[in-house]
């Protein structure tokens, strides 16, 4: 049987200035079929969709419903032509009812009558899968339930073409299995489905076909059975991308960070942090998993000093310079004054004497990666300020969720975001411009950032580019704690590996690193452990190595604590 086409897109180009977004794309939709679209980022998927919805207008090219051309200007053009779009960021009142937010903003005569509404909404959950209670409050939902929400607003609206933006990046495991299934039941009921997603797996799992953009252009559409994440990120990068991420075992790994009983309210008193405590270790990897708003972003904003908290402790330690034995940083590969007429001790107890060594024996023997202390710097964080933090000689770099309002500052250009952490050490009122510009210039060339210079806004940066900028910039800090909440959120996939290989590296340089991610396939590729947190508290705390997603998954919905095989403890 035939199938049948329910939308078409002819030659569309969108131009934002100078900026080509869509070059001459042409895109086939059918009916009864989940297309996705993938593309690096700024390639021009979410402009195109935008079209679609009636969010853009396309400066050229036709659109065309079932073979008859049609004009949509605005996204209730879009309703009018059967057209829905749920975008990741969800668009409901807190106060309201699903019932009530699902029908906000219709024309009807008279007032509605809620009850048939509630059925109404009874009646579509039941059709497809979904589970939803129509009387319930937005702001006691999850926000699987909030999706579900926006999908169904869509569908009671009659669209039979459906846009989903990103639709997994908040999901457990379980709830993205769920969603697929209802996914696959609105396929069989003939509804079109066109999904915006990075994730290749996932791809492969729900699609029937995957169309590519490659900087504007429609590169190919082909069917999911006949190709793999390999090809299907050739075509979108134009050329072949290493897919493995690269773990390597822990070395010398050393408490670096410890957290006791933190608890943290917000400005409306909800208790956001409720007895958090783990370990961060130099040279490992911890992952941070859980649902959106289970406490991560609080977490990292109270160690990096910018959320007061409640009570608890927050102490690094730092291994004593134990003069005249300098503490040796094999990085730096130097050796410097060693006292030889005295034997002290390693971590594990043995004892190093240097008496009767020569200074080159001795630097061979520390380049052997043997690290050399007699005991820790105990040093106390709670409640401290960035700017206090680093007045006590602590390297702690933090990549904040909010790239812009927390990160870097949108107006400045990204020489001058590289001196936001180095302006302080100008001699007098004056500012050293040289070595930030060096700075931003091996960023830009290393990550692949794409700017015309280094004097240009961050602003005018994709999100992607912006992430770059960030993460390069605390990470030529030489950080010994770098924090990193979703640093690969909206990058395509060569940027996302660029990112994980980082991590690594630090981690191998005797960083310890906290990795806050959405991706669990991540998450336990990357991490060495992994601590899950739902609703402000610590749900469980693994060894990813022997973790499995459906494991992850039940304590990211678990409420009460709980800890599983946890290594170095």
């Amino acid at each position: 049987m035939e199938k049948k086409l329910a939308l078409q897109m002819r030659g569309i180009t969108k131009r934002f200035g100078s900026v080509l977004a869509n070059n001459h794309v042409d895109l086939d939709v059918y009916e009864g079929e989940i297309l996705a679209i993938l593309g690096e980022n700024g390639c021009g998927k979410t402009t195109l969709m935008n079209m679609i919805a009636g969010i853009y207008y396309p400066d050229e090219g036709h659109i065309y419903m079932e073979g008859r051309e049609v004009v949509i200007r605005s996204p209730k053009d879009a309703f009018d032509h059967r057209i829905g779009m749920i975008h990741q960021h969800f668009k409901l009142v807190d106060l309201f009812t699903a019932a009530q937010n699902i029908i906000l903003g219709m024309e009807d005569q008279g007032r509605y009558n809620l009850k048939d509404v509630n059925a109404r909404v009874r009646e579509i959950a039941e059709k497809y899968g979904f589970r939803l209670d129509p009387e319930k409050k937005v702001y006691d939902m999850s926000v699987s339930e909030k999706q579900t929400v926006e999908i169904i607003k869509v569908l009671y609206r009659g669209a039979d073409v459906l846009i989903l933006d990103e639709p997994t990046a908040v999901l457990t495991p379980q709830e993205i299995d769920r969603l697929f299934a209802v996914l696959r039941k609105m396929k069989e009921d003939g509804k079109s489905i066109i999904i915006i997603t990075h994730k290749l797996n996932e791809v492969l799992e729900v699609s029937d076909r995957v169309a590519i953009l490659r900087r504007g252009e429609h590169i190919a559409t082909v069917n999911t059975a006949d190709t793999n994440e390999a090809e299907l990120t050739e075509m979108m990068m134009g050329q072949k991308i290493d897919l493995n991420i690269r773990r390597s075992d822990p070395v010398n790994v050393q408490p670096r960070l410890i957290i006791n009983g933190l608890n943290l309210y917000d400005s409306e008193r909800v208790h956001v942090l409720k007895d958090v405590s783990f370990t961060a270790y130099a040279g490992e990897i911890l992952g941070i998993a859980g649902i959106a708003g289970s406490g991560q972003r609080e977490l990292l904003e109270a160690i990096a000093g910018l959320q007061p908290l409640e009570s608890g402790e927050i102490t690094f330690r730092n291994p004593k310079k134990d003069k005249p034995v300098t503490f040796f940083h094999k990085s730096l590969r130097r050796v410097e004054e060693l006292d030889r007429e005295h034997a002290f001790h390693d971590p594990q107890g043995k004892e190093i004497s240097f008496k009767g060594m020569s200074r080159k024996d001795i630097r061979k023997w520390v380049d052997s990666g043997e690290v050399l202390f007699k005991e820790d710097e105990i040093i106390d964080l709670r409640n401290k300020n960035p700017l206090e933090i680093r007045e006590l000689g602590i390297r702690l770099s933090f990549v904040p969720e909010d790239r812009l309002g927390m990160g870097l500052v949108g107006n400045m250009d990204i020489t001058d975001n590289m001196m936001l952490r180095s302006y302080r050490k100008g001699p007098g009122g004056l500012l050293d411009r040289k070595k930030p510009r060096a700075l931003a210039e091996e960023i830009i060339q290393s990550l692949q950032v794409s700017t015309p210079g280094t004097a240009t806004p961050v602003r005018r940066l994709s999100g992607g580019n912006v992430q770059k900028v960030l993460v390069g910039r605390e990470i030529a800090f030489a950080p010994k704690v770098l924090m990193a909440a979703y640093p690969v959120r909206g990058l395509d996939i060569n940027s996302s590996y660029t990112i994980y290989h980082l991590l690594t590296r630090q981690k191998e340089n005797g960083v310890a690193v906290i990795f806050v991610g959405e991706d669990l396939d991540v998450l336990l590729a990357l991490s060495d452990r992994i601590l899950v947190m739902n609703g402000g508290r610590v749900t469980g705390l693994v060894d990813a190595r022997s973790a499995t997603k459906e494991e992850i998954g039940l304590m990211m919905t678990r409420t009460e604590s709980r800890e599983g095989g946890e290594a170095h403890e």
